[in-house]
């Protein structure tokens, strides 16, 4: 079998191996929030750059359409897939703005604004993360390496021990499905 296969699937391994028990318990902690916000009746506003937009886009649909289990659907919203409102807000104010202007208009101080960043220093998923608090939204961010400036101004922070992105990403989807999974179940045993 070709070795650099192997380097990269044990790589992934003993990054999650390593970090297992911090980040269940960062895991059980955004979960028990987004359960909390949903029940209340509030929303989770998800964004981030590049594959960290993806990766908003992909755990908002496991939220507003299903994950494994048929239940209600709940409020989440990518933040990153109204071409529109971006384009405009980058033309006619800034890249920088695009976040923050969407979570200004959208969000409440009910809700969860969740930022994704792998280096945790994205200017626009920080005024985002900055808009919510203005707001008094709980404050969650999803990063890697140590966490940086996000990891300052979350009220929970899962950061991927790493400093390598491919390994961040695939820990950041691993992190999105379980969260997916409890938020599943919890609805499911009480809807």
């Amino acid at each position: 079998m070709n070795q650099k296969i192997l380097d990269e699937i044990n790589e992934h391994q003993k990054l999650i191996k390593s970090s297992l028990n911090y980040l269940a318990s960062q895991i059980e902690i955004v979960s028990d929030s987004i359960i909390e916000t949903f029940s209340n009746n509030g929303r989770l506003y998800i964004f981030g750059n590049g594959g960290s937009a993806a990766d908003a886009q992909h755990i908002a649909a496991e939220m507003i359409g299903r994950y494994k289990l048929n239940r209600k659907s709940l409020p989440a919203i990518a933040l990153t897939t109204d071409s529109s409102a971006i384009t405009a807000i980058a033309n006619d104010f800034s890249y920088d703005d695009v976040f923050q202007r969407q979570v200004y208009g959208l969000a409440t101080k009910k809700d969860i604004v969740f930022g994704i960043s792998t280096s945790g220093n994205s200017t626009n998923v920080i005024k985002g993360l900055i808009a919510g608090k203005e707001i008094g939204c709980k404050v969650i961010g999803l990063t890697g390496s140590n966490g940086g400036e996000i990891k300052k101004m979350c009220d929970n922070c899962i950061v991927i021990p790493s400093g390598n992105t491919p390994r961040i990403q695939e820990a950041h989807i691993l992190v999105g499905h379980i969260i997916c999974d409890i938020v599943d179940n919890y609805f499911f045993k009480n809807s």
